[in-house]
């Protein structure tokens, strides 16, 4: 059960989830629905999926439209929002180096559209948008502070850095109600990307071995899903929104060694580990994240290591068929 931020009402406010159908984004709206809120979401499926929100289906209004083509100021004519979520983007490195124009596009340019909307139409309302630790880059400090250098080592970061520059230039100069959320290493259920899913279809395929990329000391904060939607959700009821970014974690670190091995410990097999001894490019050695400043809006990560991952290995059952026992 997540416990959500009593202070803010959510209950009938006109919510705009964009990205709403996607990992983070269906589990913000699940939170949002519980609390009362009127949600609509918007999302191309590219990467989202219908049946991601089967469970709130008969309570939210769903568009499928691609971000880049939304005409902003005609569509919050006709449908206001109280409060914008704004995670409709590509959420992964690798697509980014592979088609930087397409990460550009979809991650930058559409959500400087949607600020330019909002400025235009001297918009009151509050305005989340999902960043990324991604803009730090290889940190030259552990933990991360959000004073910290950003130096962008991927296409992705850029993008991301440069949204977020503009939220806060649009927050000072035009009185935007706007913040930033930087995501550290979410993980959980839905999630059909990334290292846990990664190494969970390694072990379905070969219990024997399992191949790690790079060397296995690479150090990550992971956040389950449900707390990064939940952090979203405190920003936008507790923060000044002046353009301010927050880091979003758990506030623990973990190698991606000890990942691997409580992912074996949770379905019962014991493979030979395999290094490739190269990371993937444009991903840092270490993200370990402090989240000082979040939590002095009282937000609390509500969800275990141990307890997030077994629910990540629950629902891979549920949608792959494997069976390990």
């Amino acid at each position: 059960m997540v416990t959500v931020n009593e202070d803010f009402t959510w209950t009938g406010k006109s919510i705009l989830v964009t990205g709403g159908a996607g990992f983070i984004g269906s589990h913000l709206v699940e939170l949002l629905v519980a609390a009362g809120a009127e949600v609509t979401v918007l999302d191309t499926l590219a990467s989202g999926r219908r049946d991601n929100l089967v469970s709130v289906a008969g309570s939210i209004t769903f568009t499928q439209q691609d971000i880049r083509r939304i005409a902003w100021n005609q569509y919050l004519s006709t449908h206001p929002a109280d409060v914008i979520f704004h995670l409709a983007a590509n959420a992964y490195v690798p697509p980014s180096v592979a088609c930087p124009s397409f990460d550009y596009e979809t991650n930058f340019a559409a959500t400087f559209r949607l600020l330019e909307a909002l400025r235009v139409m001297q918009w009151p309302g509050r305005l989340v948008f999902a960043s990324s630790a991604a803009v730090y880059g290889n940190a030259v400090r552990v933990p991360i502070r959000e004073e910290d250098p950003t130096v962008p080592i991927s296409p992705y970061g850029a993008g991301k850095l440069a949204a977020e520059r503009y939220l806060a230039i649009y927050g000072s100069l035009y009185g935007l109600n706007v913040a930033s959320v930087r995501f550290f290493s979410a993980y959980g259920p839905r999630q059909r990307k990334q290292v846990v899913f990664d190494l969970l279809s390694k072990l379905n395929d070969d219990r024997r071995n399992l191949v790690i990329h790079g060397d296995g000391t690479q150090v990550r904060d992971f956040l389950y899903v449900k707390d990064a939607a939940l952090s979203a959700m405190t920003v936008a009821a507790r923060a000044s929104l002046s353009g301010e970014a927050y880091n979003v974690g758990a506030g623990r670190e973990y190698t991606i060694d000890v990942l691997a091995k409580s992912l074996c410990e949770q379905v019962g097999v014991h493979p030979e580990f395999r290094y490739t001894g190269v990371n993937r490019p444009g991903d840092p050695e270490k993200l370990v994240v402090d989240i000082t400043k979040l939590k002095s809006l009282g937000y609390e990560p509500q969800f275990e290591f141990e307890e997030g991952l077994a629910a990540v290995v629950e629902w891979f059952q549920e949608v792959t068929g494997a069976s390990w026992r």
